[in-house]
């Protein structure tokens, strides 16, 4: 019996296919080009094996809803050729399986839980930081969803008094993708973030408003553990910066765990939302 697993990204796909055991068997990366393109490597991959269950964790927006006519379609992205996509209906003509259907941030949540920096508990927060913000939601055991999935990175934030940045995000300007994430970093500093140096003040900044949003977080969902991912682990001291603006900013109001072991980085580097694809399609044949 083996799982597939698709983790779609608007620059790469990352398919998987696990055993009976989730023991990985053979992985592979896709470049995102054409959806046409893109699928024929997709589908070349798969058929080597006889599949009993698929999870797909998409880039999005995307349309969860079943009882839509957009379910299971890429939406408005700003990736070229990708909006109105029918992604789950290609797979789905081409596998007559059980697949699970959500986003790739929901889908690192999820693996987080199971088998990452979560494991134990019945609910989490993923948040990933990086060219963009976006985060899943797992609550007791089940992603998290309601008239659509959580898009946790264009929530409006309390703007920091000494930032007059408008903002990166086409649709909002001054959200939280617009002011923390990787590209509002070089347009503030003229440096790409991966070359600023770990003194930059600049780094004070987004610990300001990555803070913020998980003291937002925390009040609205008060998960029992925030895991932070993408690019921002990169940068070493970034962490603990982020857990002292979330104590700073919380003030006392909302007792949480000692922010050392409720903020915490990934425990599935780069693999939790494969590894979460991987655990979903389990689910759905179950």
């Amino acid at each position: 019996m083996y799982f597939g697993g698709i983790e779609a990204g608007g620059t790469k796909f990352v398919c998987a296919v696990s055993d009976q055991q989730q023991n990985l068997v053979k992985k592979i990366s896709i470049p995102t080009t054409t959806p046409e393109a893109t699928f024929a490597e997709v589908f070349e991959f798969f058929d080597q094996y006889e599949l009993s269950a698929l999870g797909i964790g998409s880039f999005g927006p995307i349309g969860i809803d079943p009882n839509k006519d957009n379910y299971g379609y890429i939406l408005a992205t700003p990736k070229p050729g990708w909006s109105e996509v029918d992604f789950l209906g290609k797979i789905k003509e081409r596998y007559a399986i059980p697949v699970a259907w959500t986003t790739d941030v929901n889908a690192a949540a999820y693996g987080e839980l199971k088998k990452g920096a979560a494991q134990g508990k019945k609910s989490c927060i993923y948040l990933t930081v990086g060219t963009g913000i976006g985060g899943g939601v797992v609550i007791n055991e089940n992603i998290f969803s309601g008239i659509g999935h959580p898009e946790m990175g264009h929530m409006h934030i309390k703007r920091h008094p000494d930032d007059d940045y408008e903002g990166t995000c086409p649709y909002h300007k001054d959200c939280l993708e617009g002011l923390a994430a990787g590209p509002s970093l070089e347009a503030r500093t003229g440096i790409k973030g991966q070359d600023l140096p770990e003194d930059h003040p600049i780094w004070d900044l987004q610990a300001y408003y990555i803070g913020q949003a998980l003291m937002s977080y925390s009040l609205i969902l008060a998960p029992e553990k925030i895991v932070l991912g993408g690019g921002v682990m990169n940068q070493n001291q970034m962490l603990m910066k982020i857990r002292q603006s979330f104590v700073d900013q919380m003030s006392g109001y909302l007792e949480t765990p000692p922010a050392s072991e409720y903020i915490v980085r990934w425990g599935l580097p780069n693999e939790s939302g494969i590894i979460g694809c991987l655990l979903l399609a389990e689910e759905a044949l179950n």
